[in-house]
């Protein structure tokens, strides 16, 4: 996918929050990129900064009260070339849900409880366009049939508590495809589902991608989600990007200490060097008042220089970038 056109560059991204006194930096410094047809997985543990993250490429905050910002944004968010961030309001409001889609956590309270489900997976379309209404209509039913939901011109008027959570989390998936975008955001698709609904969701995902030509970034704490869905992976720690690569050398030759420790905690049948474990301790919480390299506090590999110096990302080898001073000493352990 490499050798396709740059869809979206997330340049030096930096998330703030303001605080009574302060701003406290939520995300630091984050590239990543995402080609027309690739699908990007990012990985990391819960409060990492992946959902945050993906907001700040869409702009969707919500101000703390008056108007006045609750987050501080810096860096460059360029899809198709140009800069999200220095999109007005209404630029971005047309951008939503025309070229770009979000399908967010949680898919029962991301629904509206008094709306039906054919007028909520419409909206998009309407928010763009003029549309007449029983144009409209055949457009969500459609989409519904889609994303699987049976008898969707019967379905059209009901209402989200009339639907389990695979079929919230597919309308969902239905309401972000309606008006063919181009890139598709998908966050923790799978989390709330038991395994059965996973699966099809996945596969379901798989094809609308294949069909509506889709590149897509995938945010989740799954690995088995990343290691079948993606092409190429970015490993989130504290803010950070800490490792990325190709999806079958992360897997197969991960060099961060962190991409070690969570690949561990997965009994695989695969490897003969990983032993089931995973990483001590806790990841911090922000403000992240941790000198040097900011996982060393639960590195095993960890030495006195890392407590010092904080390592720059860096290629260690084609399209492979790590952020550790030992990289090159542990790679092979």
């Amino acid at each position: 996918m490499k050798n396709s056109k740059e869809l979206l560059h997330v340049k030096n991204l930096n998330l703030s929050l303001y605080g009574k006194e302060d701003t406290v930096k939520i995300v630091d410094g984050i590239d990543l990129k995402i080609h027309e047809g690739e699908t990007v997985g990012l990985i990391g543990e819960t409060g990492a900064g992946k959902t945050v993250t993906a907001r700040a490429i869409l702009g969707i905050f919500q101000p703390l009260g008056k108007g006045k910002p609750l987050w501080k944004i810096e860096g460059e968010v360029l899809y198709k070339g140009k800069d999200l961030l220095k999109m007005s309001s209404e630029e971005l409001r047309r951008l939503r849900g025309n070229e770009i889609s979000m399908i967010f956590q949680n898919p029962i309270p991301s629904l509206h409880p008094m709306d039906i489900i054919g007028y909520q997976t419409g909206e998009p379309v309407e928010a763009h366009e003029d549309v007449e209404s029983q144009r409209l209509r055949k457009m969500v039913e459609s989409h519904l049939g889609k994303v699987e939901i049976a008898d969707a011109k019967k379905r059209y008027d009901q209402f989200r508590d009339q639907f389990s959570g695979g079929e919230a989390q597919r309308i969902l998936i239905a309401m972000a495809l309606i008006y063919n975008p181009s890139l598709l955001i998908a966050d923790e698709p799978t989390s709330s589902l038991d395994v059965t609904v996973q699966r099809r969701v996945l596969n379901l995902l798989r094809k609308i991608k294949e069909e509506f030509n889709l590149s897509m970034l995938l945010i989740t704490h799954d690995l088995a989600v990343i290691a079948e869905m993606v092409d190429y992976v970015y490993v989130m720690y504290a803010g950070k990007i800490l490792e990325h690569g190709d999806v079958v050398t992360m897997f197969k030759k991960p060099k961060h200490p962190y991409t070690k420790g969570l690949l561990s905690a997965v009994p695989r049948i695969d490897s003969d060097f990983f032993e089931f474990g995973g990483i001590p301790g806790e990841p911090p919480n922000p403000p992240y008042d941790i000198s040097g390299c900011i996982f060393h506090p639960r590195c095993k590999y960890a030495k006195p220089i890392c407590e010092e110096k904080e390592p720059e990302i860096k290629e260690t080898e084609p399209n492979h970038w790590v952020a550790c001073l030992l990289a090159d000493t542990i790679s092979s352990s």
